[in-house]
């Protein structure tokens, strides 16, 4: 599969569900993503220029911000974005691509957030993925990294059972995500794998993985 062809497929399935995928995710982060989240702001410090690079309808953005981070968003999918920026008047939001940041230079963040975001992108371009994220990061700069644990994908059709749309989520595993990072050129700080929880839909383990660029 091309850039272009996954880049397509998720915008296209994104614009397609924005409006039932956000009245359905309407809090913020479940508690386990907010400790591991709160963790990571207080790591990185107030005021840190912080990306929240695939940020879907922005709770994720919105969340840090109230703990004191300097947040932009970035996502694919416009009708996303349009939700964020409804939700979020105060923070900044791009269209674009994380394989792709222009709209960020070189060394210009103190945080990149990857929140459940890198999951559409196919295991061959994610040394890709991560050395954009080590580009855009200052020296000492911190990235947070959100996936589900797991060895074949979750196949989404038709999604709500009236969108004539499909996707792959990718699940991972840790230690394959660590040694990637590693090789982008980041050092890791911590790995931590919780068991799912039920109550919310959760069917595997879910994994965050903190690491940092060289000082």
């Amino acid at each position: 599969m091309t850039d272009a062809d996954f880049l397509t497929a998720t915008r296209t399935f994104y614009d397609a569900v924005a409006d039932d995928y956000a009245d359905l995710f309407t809090d913020e982060p479940r508690p386990a993503d907010r400790e591991a989240l709160a963790a990571y702001a207080a790591l990185v410090g107030p005021g840190a220029e912080v990306a929240d690079l695939g940020c879907g309808p922005g709770r994720v953005t919105g969340f840090l911000a109230r703990l004191g981070l300097t947040m932009s968003g970035l996502d694919l999918s416009e009708a996303m974005l349009t939700i964020a920026r409804r939700e979020n008047p105060g923070i900044p939001f791009q269209q674009g691509s994380m394989l792709h940041l222009e709209g960020y230079a070189d060394g210009s963040l103190d945080g990149v957030v990857s929140w459940y975001s890198s999951i559409h992108t196919p295991v061959e371009q994610l040394p890709a993925l991560f050395a954009e994220f080590h580009r855009v990061l200052a020296p000492g700069g911190h990235l947070i990294l959100g996936f589900q644990v797991g060895d074949e994908p979750r196949h989404h059709d038709r999604p709500w059972g009236r969108h004539p749309v499909s996707l792959d989520f990718q699940r991972r595993r840790p230690e394959a995500m660590a040694g990637l990072l590693t090789a982008a050129g980041f050092t890791m700080l911590s790995q931590q794998v919780r068991e799912p929880d039920p109550e919310r839909g959760e069917q595997v383990p879910q994994a965050y993985l903190t690491a940092r660029t060289p000082s």
